[in-house]
């Protein structure tokens, strides 16, 4: 069974102190460094393996400036024929086609396609590419069922930390979900890196106590996996 116990966190707002919420940018390539080093450390005292993923995106979502820029372009001509009479059947035809393009290619900046797509469905795009990424890296094949991803989807917003059967037995939910939210705090902070290595450090503390090593081993690797 994969990931028994998952903790979600969603960034909110920061009260101020960015105007878009939730922002990171990928990590460099010291910095990534820094990432795996610090899983080196953690996993010498525990026999989970642990594996961080930092998604650019969980999804294009090119349909979705499509699916709008088509309703609207069969809406505001309409309307304006509807209201006026100002429009005859080949101007109709025209002003769809030319509200469609105009309005597909406004929609798909970056700014603009972010007010699109309603929460639940970018945090659902997110959730479900964590879940791929941890099956996709054997997670779920790992001695004693220890495998642990921590996740971050940029554009989504999104943290979430993924744990296998071997973990969750031993500790709760409610740990994970506090782990999560302090990583996004330092985030809204713009410490981006801050944050990883604070994730790491603290659910190694948990991993050390709960999951303590018995063996050497490294099944996985312990480098930050950056989906572009």
């Amino acid at each position: 069974m994969v990931a028994e116990a998952a903790s979600v966190a969603v960034a909110p707002r920061a009260a101020g102190k960015l105007n878009h919420g939730f922002q990171m940018t990928l990590l460099t390539q010291d910095e990534q460094q820094q990432v795996a080093d610090a899983i080196d450390r953690i996993e010498l005292e525990t026999d989970a393996e642990v594996v961080t993923v930092l998604a650019a995106r969980a999804d294009d979502y090119y349909y979705i400036p499509l699916l709008w820029a088509g309703v609207l372009a069969l809406l505001i001509p309409g309307l304006v024929v509807l209201l006026t009479g100002w429009l005859g059947a080949a101007e109709l035809l025209l002003a769809q086609w030319v509200t469609f393009i105009v309005l597909a290619l406004v929609f798909r900046l970056p700014p603009v396609i972010t007010r699109l797509i309603p929460r639940s469905v970018r945090h659902w795009r997110a959730s479900n590419l964590a879940r791929r990424q941890f099956i996709e890296l054997n997670l779920h094949h790992t001695d004693g069922a220890t495998g642990m991803l921590i996740f971050v989807s940029e554009a989504e917003r999104y943290v979430e930390i993924l744990v296998d059967r071997g973990i969750s037995g031993h500790i709760d939910n409610a740990v994970w979900e506090s782990i999560v939210e302090a990583f996004t705090f330092k985030v809204r902070e713009g410490k981006v890196l801050e944050g990883f290595l604070g994730c790491i450090d603290s659910c190694g503390i948990q991993l050390s106590q709960h999951v303590p090593g018995t063996h050497d081993r490294n099944e996985l690797s312990n480098r930050l996996v950056v989906l572009s």
